[in-house]
């Protein structure tokens, strides 16, 4: 990815902390613990106070989430203290997403269809558990907004902060911004369709725009490809690389520019495994040999043609310009991938001849 986001705390994140709660103190101490009551959530008052609001009252989403809590509590009852132990770190694993990012060899991250090879039903109820998490018809319930906020507020907030105004993942799309009445959707990165434990973890989730989440990465999967386990960019590391591309054409003729005369090289080689990841999982090339061979590329040229004929500056002048601008805001109109091109076009002789 060309940038990382920095993280925004948020009373959302509460929401983790009752699900952490659950899953430790609930559901990993069913074996021997009697039946499923209330009383399970003594450690955790407004969880508590939630379960019996959500028990109760008459909503779907309450009955949802209170309904899974009892049924999985079941299910873990007759597990081994081994399963358990097993459990236990298949969750913390899952849920360090920066480690996962990082494939991190001390930890071991699970994915439903691993937890179906051995425990079939109890796959397929935190599968509906954990998708469900995130939708409205839970998060929307008026005594959960109480207690953790809504998703639009903590946007809100998360723009506010993050005011780039462009995707991570691919630079070339928007985010809406404080001046916007819509927002963009939350991306799981890990995605949610294959990861138990982590749908509402915050550290995987991400605003990216709709060519990147739901047209290109829709369920791909960032930590896993036909080879095994591979290294991802995590998107709020705080020790982000500058990516680097270069683009070289095959031909001087940029009117009849086809992907296949474009060669677009990544970098720094110290982040080989993550651009890889990364240009498979968003498509990045083919998005950006696509863009250098609409019209965006052909009007980059049209202003250099227009700066030499009508005001005299010369393509050498304006590209230092561009490289200028790219420096100080390198997604900001595809500044970088403008620059990348014309660099490319002065190596072949395009910028001299137009």
């Amino acid at each position: 990815m060309l940038f990382a986001y920095t993280y925004v705390p948020h009373a959302m994140e509460k929401m983790q902390e009752f699900i952490d709660f659950i899953f430790f103190e609930v559901w990993c101490k069913a074996p021997g613990n009697g039946g499923f009551r209330f009383e399970l959530c003594d450690g955790n008052a407004e969880l508590k106070e939630l379960m019996e609001c959500f028990f109760y009252g008459d909503t779907k989403g309450g009955d949802f989430f209170y309904g899974h809590v009892e049924r999985i509590y079941g299910l873990f009852a007759p597990l081994t203290p081994a399963q358990i132990s097993q459990c236990r770190l298949w969750y913390k694993a899952n849920n360090d997403i920066e480690k996962v990012c990082a494939n991190d060899p001390a930890i071991h991250i699970v994915r439903y269809a691993d937890i179906a090879a051995i425990h079939p039903e109890l796959s397929e109820q935190l599968a509906s558990f954990f998708k469900g998490l995130y939708s409205h018809q839970l998060l929307d319930l008026k005594a959960l907004r109480e207690k953790i906020g809504q998703i639009d507020e903590h946007y809100q907030t998360f723009i506010q902060v993050n005011t780039t105004g462009k995707c991570p993942f691919c630079g070339l799309g928007d985010i809406k911004g404080e001046h916007h009445t819509k927002r963009d959707a939350y991306d799981h990165y890990l995605p949610q369709a294959l990861y138990p434990f982590n749908s509402i973890n915050f550290c995987n989730l991400a605003p990216a725009c709709h060519e990147c989440n739901s047209t290109y990465k829709l369920s791909k999967d960032p930590a896993h490809n036909a080879a095994g386990r591979r290294k991802a960019f995590y998107p709020y590391t705080p020790h982000a690389h500058d990516i680097e591309i270069t683009i070289d054409l095959n031909s001087p003729d940029v009117d009849r520019l086809t992907p296949a005369d474009i060669q677009l090289i990544f970098g720094p080689a110290a982040v080989h495994e993550e651009i890889e990841t990364w240009k498979e999982v968003y498509g990045v090339e083919e998005r950006y040999k696509a863009k250098c061979c609409g019209g965006d590329a052909k009007d980059w040229l049209e202003q250099v043609r227009i700066l030499r004929d009508v005001h005299g500056i010369t393509p050498d002048a304006y590209l230092a310009t561009v490289q200028q601008q790219t420096a100080n805001a390198p997604v900001a109109n595809s500044n970088f991938l403008k620059k990348a091109f014309l660099e490319g076009c002065q190596r072949v002789g395009v910028l001299d001849v137009l």
